[in-house]
């Protein structure tokens, strides 16, 4: 039997950096890669992806937002993986297989990874993104103020995706960190593998930036709708005190 597939799916709109995220995708030291970019009703630098047909499945569609690029990309996906690529990220070259390798081993069905920061020019940051969380309990505990996943790290099975049933379309912002906590709250946890296969690139016209209002008030909204479940996983979760400890011993 062959290694399994592994589709990679770019959502992009009138984005400049997109060649950059193409090619980082086709220089994976793995190579039953497939990539699948989706245009998401670009009124402009759709050019720069009229190259790269013959090596990708370019797809269009009317502008519907992130969510639903990636809901229609990783639907016609025909990997047995699927990872998704912002379209001015970068993969580093051993990304797909290092992570693909590192969740057979670990039995996951969904992973995220540390990365590096680089700037609008591509130039790095000296030290790469890590999560420090002590203990499951700690990084599930993160998620009532915040989300320390970065998406474009994350590689998943197809089947998890479908059994979820996709990103959340009415969620312009937060889709990402609403699946997460889906996946989690379904008994699907999250491994890490500390060592950093993206680059995620900070520049004036990232989302994060433009939209920050926006979406600090879109994630409590979210997070106040999960807020309950989650403190009852954590309850499940919680270490013992030290009366719980004493009365064991």
């Amino acid at each position: 039997m062959g290694r399994p597939r592994v589709t990679v799916v770019i959502p992009f709109y009138n984005d400049p950096y997109v060649t950059e995220a193409i090619e980082s995708v086709l220089a994976q030291t793995y190579k039953d890669v497939e990539l699948i970019i989706v245009n998401d009703g670009s009124t402009r630098e759709a050019e720069r992806l009229v190259p790269y047909g013959a090596r990708a499945h370019i797809l269009g569609k009317a502008n519907g937002g992130t969510a639903s690029a990636l809901n229609y990309g990783i639907r016609m996906a025909s990997g047995e993986y699927v990872a998704w690529l912002s379209s001015d990220d970068r993969y580093l070259p051993g990304k797909i297989e290092k992570q693909l390798d590192f969740m057979e081993k670990m039995g996951s069905s969904i992973s995220h990874t540390a990365f590096r920061v680089i700037d609008e020019k591509g130039i790095r940051k000296e030290k790469p993104v890590h999560l420090r969380f002590e203990s499951m309990y700690s990084f599930y505990e993160s998620f009532l103020k915040g989300n320390a996943v970065n998406g474009c790290t994350v590689m998943m099975r197809k089947s998890l995706f479908d059994r979820l049933g996709g990103f959340n379309e009415n969620l312009p912002f937060t889709h990402d960190y609403d699946f997460w906590l889906r996946s989690i709250l379904a008994g699907y946890p999250l491994t890490y593998l500390k060592e950093p296969l993206t680059e995620y690139r900070h520049h004036v016209n990232m989302g994060t930036v433009k939209h920050r209002g926006d979406i600090e008030k879109e994630f409590q909204q979210v997070s106040a709708g999960y807020r309950e479940r989650v403190e009852t996983l954590l309850s499940a979760l919680a270490p013992p005190t030290a009366d719980r400890r004493q009365k064991r011993g």
